[in-house]
């Protein structure tokens, strides 16, 4: 077994049932379109120079694909309980509301296992430079992430714990 699938991937319970409801989509909904754009192209004949099988072949690959990596996650999955994070601490399951003090800006972030970061909605990893930096501090600490382009320094304004949005 590799390293990323050996150890524990932590999640919050959102994540987990955003997970679990892809993977049935995937198993009930995907494979049967797949497998009916597979019938279709079959009957057109020769399968040697058919694009249409080719590409149903190649998306039912993507999708066993994908299945296999999801059922691989949740074998592996620790779930976080936000409802009981300790909020003197930046933990997973946290939201934390930092001054970044190069920009003078504040920022908020819900601190997630990696497999759910998405910066676009305010979920970083704990594993990214960002949420490694953050992980442990308590309120008012200041924390600096070295970055190619320089060290950020941020200061934590508040922790609480992460509810869902």
């Amino acid at each position: 077994m590799s390293e990323a699938t050996s150890k524990k991937i932590l999640m919050t319970y959102e994540g987990l049932r955003k997970l679990e409801e892809e993977l049935d989509d995937l198993r009930v909904v995907k494979r049967k379109e797949v497998s009916q754009k597979i019938k279709e192209a079959r009957e057109q004949g020769d399968l040697s120079e058919n694009a249409e099988y080719d590409a149903a072949k190649d998306e039912q690959r993507d999708i066993e694909a994908r299945i296999e990596e999801i059922e691989n996650i949740l074998k592996h999955a620790e779930v976080i309980v936000e409802d009981e994070a300790d909020t003197k601490t930046v933990n997973i399951g946290c939201r934390v509301k930092v001054r970044d003090l190069t920009f003078d800006e504040d920022l908020e972030f819900a601190i997630v296992g990696s497999t759910e970061a998405n910066s676009i909605s305010g979920k970083i990893s704990n594993e990214s430079p960002l949420g490694q930096a953050l992980m442990g501090a308590k309120r008012n600490q200041i924390v600096t992430v070295s970055l190619p382009t320089g060290d950020m320094r941020y200061k934590i304004l508040k922790i609480e714990r992460n509810i869902a949005r």
